[in-house]
């Protein structure tokens, strides 16, 4: 089995949930045999994230290709980030680093386009939201992805960024949120919902969301344990 290399710590709720159904999902699908090696480079969230607010791309690139180039370096054949937001300078850190990362959009498009659908939602950090990092892929495979309204988009990134990234659940904020879910489903026809941040799955899933669920970390995941496994 292939050594998997995660670049962690934006946050540390969604790196948790990765090496645990990582570990978890191998050693049921061996039934019991096999649990993969894993390498975590976890970073430093707030000075991540100071990167990301003050737009200092190119100094966020750099500091996530030490990570990957650390992972790959000590052995890791399949490697990716935990976090949607990081995708922003995806391509830079894979050619600064010499290597090829797992995408979270081209796994999710693949998904996407599999089950058919062709109107979706976005809900993610504002980065997420506003920039094309997460878009570009789906909409050049010709499916309509749609953001919340501004209002709704600072609300979303500030219930992410004040709760979910430190592991608070509210029910208030799932009601929130799913108001904001029946509107898009009512005026834009949305079919399904993008969980565009790793940290959506611990308020929103196929049981309480309103349209279908696409949670990018559980697509991501799947991605991640099959080419380790191949």
């Amino acid at each position: 089995m292939k050594k998997i290399g995660l670049i962690g710590g934006t946050g540390p709720e969604s790196t948790l949930m990765y090496y645990k159904e990582l570990n978890k999902r191998t050693d049921e699908l061996t039934n019991g045999k096999e649990m993969p090696d894993i390498a975590i480079e976890s970073v430093n969230f707030r000075k991540a994230w100071d990167y990301v607010a003050n737009e200092k791309y190119d100094l966020l690139a750099d500091y996530l290709a030490e990570k990957a180039k650390s992972l790959v370096d000590s052995g890791s054949e399949v490697t990716a980030m935990t976090a949607v937001t990081m995708h922003m300078v995806f391509d830079e850190v894979c050619e600064k680093a010499g290597a090829d990362l797992v995408s979270i959009p081209e796994a999710l498009k693949d998904e996407i386009l599999q089950r058919g659908i062709r109107k979706v939602a976005l809900f993610g950090t504002i980065f997420t939201m506003e920039q094309d990092y997460m878009k570009t892929p789906l909409v050049n495979a010709g499916i309509e992805v749609f953001v919340p309204e501004k209002e709704d988009r600072d609300l979303i990134a500030k219930r992410i960024l004040e709760e979910l990234e430190l592991g608070i659940v509210k029910e208030s904020t799932l009601a929130e949120f799913v108001k904001i879910i029946n509107k898009m489903k009512e005026e834009k026809g949305i079919e399904a919902l993008i969980l565009g941040c790793t940290e959506l799955p611990l308020l929103l899933n196929s049981d309480n969301c309103p349209v279908i669920c696409l949670d990018s970390v559980e697509i991501h995941l799947q991605k991640l344990i099959k080419l380790a496994m191949e």
